[in-house]
Parts: structure tokens; C-alpha cells; sequence
């Protein structure tokens, strides 16, 4: 049993679900219930959000650092000579689009940038930097791409203070992000609230202490604040459903997705290593619970037979498929979770 900030007993991450969904290529996207649907083939999205998990285990079994190994050959694979990246592959083997600069560039950066500085492995660290080093010279229009790159490049940065390509991209990002606005009822620096909204604080909170000219740390914690607030629920958390939220737009609470939660885990998480404040334990907490029954139907969002996360919360309860991007989220989730149990 939970509550919005407590648990009694949270599960270990499982790596068995992310195990079933792989094969000897990468990641497949999608899942009928627990079973792969392989018609739907591989994307970069998630295949890089498995080497962020896998590369974040502090001691990987030698399954998952094999995982790993699969996951960035699969990235360095989708990765064009300029650095750009496919992100759709069949399960034919052959790509379905031609390299870009969307999320899927933004999250392999992420996760490049997480393997080359937290994998046990050398032989996947070194890799990895010459990977991210590449496409870390490209830019995106986008936010959403420019924050999940600009994770990889904290990563990086923390490790290796002096890489200039990921100083510069770190930079670009909190420019390309903006800077919150003046009216409290609405600081988020863009007119409409969408996927992952977290990880654009995040990386605005991780790049003030990072650049020497960096955004205020305020500007970030000003924006993870209210996002935190707007997602209160009697206590519990209650994420920006998958069709948004535009400002001044009547809200929707239905189809909640776990990408959400697992994002608004990694901000709280990185609010709480920047300030000190142990307030900002209290919203990975909150993650915690949603996937455990603290939400809004008050039921569980995973299922502890397979290790799979559902793939949405709806007004009946979940929708009970667990294909590869919610089980990532409660993946990393509760790897979060095993630092404050």
C-alpha cells in the first residue's frame, strides 16, 4: 500500500520484461500484453532509453551490461557519419526513415552520454564518447530533442568537465529551452505542456551548476515547482495526460503516461543531489507510488509477473500492454527509488 509520497516496500528494478522485448538487434517497440509484437520493429527512442537504464545499474549482472552492449551497437548502427540518427528499423533489418535530428537523436545522446560516463565497461564507455562526441555537433529546432541531448551532455560534463562539444550543447540547450515567464500561474517557458515536461527542468536545474554562465538554478526549480504543483492530486501524483495541456486549455486527466512519471522521477531526483532539499525526495516518492497504486484509479501500473510497466493509465484502470517505453519508465523509476527505500 502507498500513498502520494510514501511506500511501505518498493520493488527492485527488473530487467526480466526488458530482457523478453530485446533480441539479438536492440529493442522492440511494442507488446500485446506481455508478448513482443515484432511487425512493429526496433526504434532509436526507446533502444536508447534501455542504455540509459542499463548503463545507470550500479552493479550490472552480466545479462543487463550485455543488454547494454546490444543497445549502443544498436545506436552507433543508426548513427549517420554527421551525427545525425535513423530511429525506425524493421524487423527486416532495414531502416524505414532517413537520419534526423528529432527525440530519437536527443535521447541517443542521453543515453551515449549516461554510457560513456557511468557503464562499468570500458570497452562501452570509450565507444560511447566517440558516439556522443559526433552527435553532439548537431542541433535541433526542437526542445523536447534539445533537453534530452542536453542530459547526455550533463552526463558527460560531470565526468569529463573539459568536453567542449557537450559545454557548447549544454549551452544551446537552455538557450533553445527559454527561461521561465513572469505569471506564477503559468512559468513553463512554452504556451503548452506535452511529453516528458520534466526533463526540460531538469536539465535547466543540472546546466546552473555545470556552466560557469549557465541559467539560474531558480529558473529550473521555479519550473519544477509548478509543474509538481499542477500535478498534485489530493496528494498523489496526476501527470499531463498524452494529449497535452495548453495554457488556458481545460485539462485532461485521462491516458496518463509512464514516460511522464519516469521523467518527473529524474527531475525530483536532481533537485534533490543540486539543493540538498529533501522535499524534492518526497516527488520521486510520488513517481514511485503512481506506478504502485498511488494515481488517480488507485491501481497498480505494473505487473509484477513479467516486470513490464503498462503502457497508460485510462479512467477504467490500465491499458494492460507493456511494450518497451513504459517499462523503461518503471525501470527507471524505481532505480530512483532504491536510493531513498
Amino acid at each position: 500500500m502507498t500513498d502520494g509520497g510514501r511506500w511501505q516496500s518498493a520493488p527492485r528494478p527488473s530487467f526480466a520484461h526488458l530482457t523478453r522485448l530485446s533480441d539479438d538487434t536492440g529493442l522492440f517497440e511494442h507488446a500485446r500484453h506481455a508478448i513482443v509484437r515484432r511487425e512493429h520493429g526496433y526504434c532509436t527512442d526507446d533502444v536508447a532509453r534501455g542504455l540509459v537504464v542499463t548503463s545507470r545499474e550500479p552493479e550490472p549482472t552480466e545479462a543487463v551490461l550485455r543488454l547494454a552492449e546490444r543497445y549502443l551497437a544498436f545506436l552507433t548502427h543508426a548513427q549517420d557519419a554527421a551525427g545525425a540518427f535513423h530511429n525506425r528499423l524493421g524487423h527486416d533489418r532495414r531502416w524505414a526513415d532517413e537520419p534526423g535530428l528529432g527525440d530519437w537523436w536527443g535521447r541517443a545522446l542521453w543515453g551515449l552520454g549516461t554510457a560513456a560516463t557511468r557503464s562499468p565497461a570500458a570497452w562501452i564507455r570509450e565507444e560511447a564518447l566517440v558516439a556522443f562526441s559526433r552527435g553532439a555537433a548537431r542541433r535541433s529546432p526542437a526542445p523536447h530533442a534539445m533537453a534530452f541531448a542536453g542530459l547526455g551532455a550533463v552526463e558527460v560534463l560531470r565526468l569529463h568537465p573539459g568536453h567542449a562539444a557537450a559545454a557548447e550543447l549544454l549551452t544551446d540547450t537552455t538557450t533553445t529551452i527559454g527561461r521561465p515567464g513572469p505569471d506564477p500561474r503559468w512559468p513553463w517557458p512554452q504556451e503548452r505542456l506535452t511529453y516528458a515536461n520534466a526533463a526540460l527542468a531538469e536539465v535547466v536545474i543540472a546546466a546552473s551548476q555545470l556552466r560557469h554562465n549557465g541559467p539560474p538554478l531558480d529558473d529550473g526549480l521555479r519550473m519544477l515547482n509548478w509543474l509538481r504543483d499542477v500535478q498534485l492530486r489530493n496528494g498523489r501524483l496526476s501527470v499531463v495526460p498524452a494529449a497535452g495541456w495548453r495554457r488556458g486549455a481545460v485539462r485532461l486527466r485521462h491516458d496518463q503516461q509512464p514516460i511522464e512519471v519516469a521523467a518527473f522521477a529524474d527531475a525530483c531526483a536532481t533537485a534533490a543531489t543540486v539543493t540538498g532539499d529533501p522535499g524534492w525526495e518526497a516527488g520521486v516518492r510520488q513517481a514511485v507510488g503512481w506506478f504502485l497504486g498511488a494515481n488517480d484509479v488507485g491501481t497498480m501500473m505494473w505487473d509484477p509477473a513479467t516486470g513490464g510497466g503498462y503502457d497508460g493509465l485510462t479512467p477504467h484502470g490500465p491499458n494492460l500492454n507493456q511494450g518497451a517505453e513504459s517499462t523503461l519508465a518503471l525501470i527507471s523509476t524505481l532505480q530512483h527509488a532504491r536510493r531513498w527505500s
